[in-house]
């Protein structure tokens, strides 16, 4: 089946992976992702957080790295750009913060096991979409396209995107103590109301970066394969938004009122 790039294994590929996406959509509307919050009281194997962390997004920069070398146009100038870009955002995503996360102390282990596994399927499909097209399959990506409106546009919702989403993992990780301080024991409570940065308006504004990276990137390599990874971002994590939303407010008596679940001023 090739409707998009010509390529039929990538094209046939592509058209599952949108089915996938679907699917996760389907699937949120029964209940969250068990990780976090949503994940102590749920039933399995359960990974340590900072364990199932890293391990749901190994795929990602492994399957990008592979497929990207095997490109015809792996040396030429923007898809190295764009190589940078991606093992820049996976290597904050997949490794920094996770190592960063500070776990409270007692809790048991919450990052099940299905998650990762179905997490391999995502991250695994997304690295060789992104790979393959952008050292492959488009010829466009000449230096040329660094001054395409295109371009300009969605990298900058990118960095948008990038930087909301790590400043807002940092003001959460600044809500507990840092491991073996003199605070850093099992009285403290496990969560607490963030403030500052993103969260003056939303609730949960480090899925909103993500959301926001995501279309940058799909804007700037002008690619299927970043609507893909928008969608499966979209699906997962816009529900699980209003439920985080719902959460606070349920927890807490004193919580700001006019904060939205995940876009400023509207949801």
């Amino acid at each position: 089946m090739s409707w998009y790039t010509g390529d039929t294994t990538y094209d046939t590929l592509l058209a599952i992976g949108f089915a996938f996406a679907a699917l996760i959509a389907f699937a949120s509307t029964f209940g969250q992702s068990a990780y976090g919050r949503f994940g102590a009281t749920k039933k399995g194997i359960n990974l340590n957080p900072k364990l199932g962390w890293i391990l749901m997004e190994l795929p990602a920069p492994i399957s990008f790295a592979y497929f990207f070398f095997q490109g015809q146009n792996h040396t030429e100038l923007v898809p190295l750009l764009f190589f940078g870009i991606w093992m820049c955002h996976y290597a904050n995503r997949g490794f920094i913060n996770p190592m960063l996360m500070r776990v409270h102390r007692g809790t048991k282990a919450s990052f099940s096991l299905s998650v990762v596994l179905f997490g391999w399927v995502a991250t695994g499909l997304h690295g060789y979409f992104s790979a393959w097209f952008i050292s492959e399959l488009a010829p466009f990506l000449t230096p040329d396209w660094l001054t395409d409106p295109r371009f300009v546009i969605g990298f900058a919702i990118y960095l948008i995107g990038f930087t909301l989403n790590v400043h807002s993992d940092a003001v959460l990780r600044s809500l507990r103590p840092k491991p073996n301080s003199a605070s850093d024991n099992s009285e403290q409570p496990r969560y607490r109301i963030p403030y500052g940065g993103g969260y003056r308006l939303v609730s949960s504004p480090s899925y909103l970066g993500e959301m926001l990276s995501w279309l940058g990137f799909a804007i700037f390599t002008w690619s299927l394969a970043g609507v893909f990874i928008f969608a499966v971002t979209v699906a997962n994590l816009l529900p699980r938004a209003l439920e985080t939303h719902r959460w606070y407010q349920k927890k807490f008596d004193n919580y700001p009122s006019d904060r939205k679940s995940l876009v400023p001023f509207l949801l």
